[in-house]
């Protein structure tokens, strides 16, 4: 059982100086947002009657600080000192100047670490505080994965915060447990100073998305088959972000005696409900099951993640209910309160819908239009005949594969399929028309674009396209005639489509279609950006760019090698040309010595030879002559004897 201790009784100062790690995170931003927000004249985003207090109360107000993971130039009002790449002696002086310490571990591990740190750290300056401290932390319900049912006879029966201490972690979450353990333990040896919590909190969603936001973006991508890993049965506990953080604010005020908290909600919705709801709503509407594996090779889910969205586990917030007082923003969770998810998910990324209908007689390109539309503004492409396929799909699966959970029987189904089937068999002009007005009502469209074109021409382009073009549309000559002639008569009457849209205040753009050619297509997509403006859709994802920046970084270094080698080629080809110019020099040059020396033994020949009868015995006699008698001046001596001796 839990044991319950009394809170110490903390006097509120004029600011409470809260701390929380990773304010740039989902969760530690949105929590910092609600705490900083909780002051007067400021919106409040979770409308509880305790925030509506503080509305009130000008004394009791937040003042956030917090690390931040990533320097950046982003602005956070809602914090007023952000601190990054603090040592532990740096970080803890900044935690002894805080009321509050909020430790959020529920998206990054490595936090974990450090919040054991930071507890046990404050936990040892205890005799230093200059009044009591209050520490918090947020951690996962994967710390409950693998515990045993609560009551073996009755697997419905939920889990609550009173048997917290029969929990059970997943092998990758042993870690959390450990550190909520060891934070439950502090908290038991200074209450009166130093008060711990733990805070167990479900798969955070609204306000953008996090976990949840692989799925909502497919969806709003338009993707088909919206994948379910495993077999989609398993109960997930969930809790809106802003729910989460009335939690925490009303664990700061109150200080109920109970120190661990579940915070869910109350939807114990399957992951089939959620992902089909989210596809429903945002997308197609179609799903694809896929092996619980697959959730561990998806690139955009981190293994925590995959690990999460696998869990399944029944909850109840008990002690929440209990001693907390606060208006939910979605108390009976994600499936129930779709319409406010989604419009947060919108709002926060700036997802902002282009509706756009294209209306135009038979083979006017309607089709072609939608689709380079759809392509660039990535919108989904809905026709009457996709949307009839569609449903018809849907009965015949429902009819072969009866599901109890739904509600409808084999024999309702079956009418609907035989109805429908019926009223496709009827007048298909006059049906087309009385679907198209009445979908209006539900949706209506931003911009409507109406294509126009002359018979001769809207005659002559279906005798243009291929066979197989034809009898995909049903284009014969004879039905087309029938067709657009239909057209042309309910064009002229009163209840014409486009008076539906004159009556909403919604002026249809008239284009005249006069050629098929690819460039006045392109002429048309250009008038449509011009009037429909840019795309307000997701831009490319990391993926995306991390391959974008790898095409960039390879096309850079094929240029820069081709660059090499080209430059390379030049410095091979000028060392060649050197290289022969060098062989040819020295070829002339040595062509040039051999005659210079050719020329010069034919010119030295009789000199020569003068010289060595009649020169040279003599001259060599007087130098040995002289060097016998080694004479004071030899030269005058050779001289001398050179007259004495000479033979002539």
């Amino acid at each position: 059982m839990l044991t319950a201790r009394s809170g110490p009784s903390m006097a509120q100062p004029e600011m409470t100086r809260v701390f929380l790690n990773n304010v740039d995170s989902y969760a530690s931003r949105h929590i910092a947002q609600v705490l900083s927000g909780s002051v007067a004249g400021a919106a409040v985003n979770t409308n509880s009657d305790l925030e509506a207090e503080l509305l009130s109360n000008h004394k009791r107000t937040f003042q956030v600080v917090g690390t931040v993971s990533h320097p950046s130039a982003v602005e956070r009002p809602h914090v007023v000192e952000q601190y990054t790449h603090l040592n532990r002696d740096e970080l803890l002086s900044k935690l002894m100047g805080c009321d509050v310490v909020i430790y959020n571990v529920t998206q990054h591990a490595d936090q974990v670490e450090e919040a054991l740190w930071a507890a046990s750290a404050l936990h040892s300056e205890v005799e230093h505080f200059s009044g009591p401290k209050l520490f918090i932390l947020i951690s996962t319900i994967m710390t409950w994965a693998c515990s045993k049912p609560a009551d073996p006879d009755d697997l419905e029966l939920p889990f609550t915060d009173a048997i917290f201490w029969s929990r059970r972690a997943h092998p990758n979450f042993e870690r959390h447990i450990d550190l909520e353990k060891r934070v439950v333990k502090m908290g038991k040896t200074e209450r009166k100073l130093f008060s711990t919590y733990v805070v167990a909190a479900g798969l955070q969603y609204g306000m953008g998305e996090q976990i949840f936001h692989y799925f909502f973006k497919k969806s709003w991508l338009g993707e088909d088959g919206i994948p379910i890993f495993g077999d989609g049965k398993n109960i997930v506990p969930t809790i809106h972000i802003h729910d989460l953080a009335s939690v925490v604010y009303s664990v700061i005020q109150h200080q109920p005696r109970p120190y661990y908290l579940l915070a869910v909600d109350d939807s114990n919705n399957t992951m089939e409900e959620i992902v089909k709801k989210i596809a429903s709503i945002l997308g197609p509407g179609k799903i694809q099951k896929k092996p619980s594996e697959d959730a561990f090779l998806t690139k955009d889910l981190s293994v925590m993640e995959a690990n999460s969205l696998l869990v399944s586990l029944r909850m109840e917030a008990a002690y929440i209910k209990k001693l907390f007082s606060f208006n939910w923003v979605c108390q009976f969770g994600l499936v129930e309160n779709i319409e406010v998810v989604v419009q947060e998910f919108r709002q926060t990324r700036g997802l902002l819908p282009v509706r756009l209908c294209v209306l135009g007689a038979p083979a006017v390109g309607k089709t072609t239009v939608s689709k380079k539309i759809c392509e660039y503004y990535r919108l989904h492409h809905i026709t009457v005949k996709s949307t009839i396929s569609d449903t018809i799909a849907r009965l015949e699966h429902a009819v072969r594969n009866p599901d109890p959970d739904e509600g409808n029987s084999t024999q309702d189904v079956q009418e609907q399929l035989s109805m429908m089937k019926e009223r496709l068999e009827q007048n298909r002009g006059k049906e087309e028309d009385a679907t198209s007005q009445n979908s209006l009502t539900n949706i209506i469209p931003e911009f409507v674009l109406c294509l126009e074109a002359t018979e001769a021409f809207l005659l002559d382009r279906v005798l243009n396209l291929p066979e197989s073009c034809v009898q995909e549309h049903n284009y014969e000559p004879e039905n087309f005639s029938r067709w657009l002639a239909a057209y042309k008569e309910k064009q002229s009457e009163d209840d014409m489509v486009l008076n539906y849209f004159y009556e909403h205040d919604i002026i249809p753009l008239q284009f005249e279609i006069s050629s098929s050619n690819e460039a006045d297509c392109l002429s048309l997509m250009q008038k449509v950006i011009d009037i429909v403006g840019q795309p307000r859709n997701y831009g490319p994802s990391s993926q995306e760019v991390k391959e974008e920046e790898r095409r960039k970084a390879a096309e850079r270094l094929r240029r820069e090698a081709q660059e090499r080698a080209e430059v390379e080629r030049m410095e091979a080809d000028e060392a060649r040309d050197r290289a022969a110019h060098w062989a040819e020099w020295t070829k002339k040059l040595e062509e040039v010595r051999q005659q210079e020396e050719e020329e010069l033994e034919a010119t030295s020949g009789p000199m020569r030879d003068y010289l060595m009868e009649q020169v040279v015995p003599t001259l060599s006699r007087g130098l040995i002559e002289c060097c016998r008698a080694q004479p004071q001046d030899p030269v005058d001596f050779l001289a001398e004897y050179l007259l004495k001796n000479n033979p002539f």
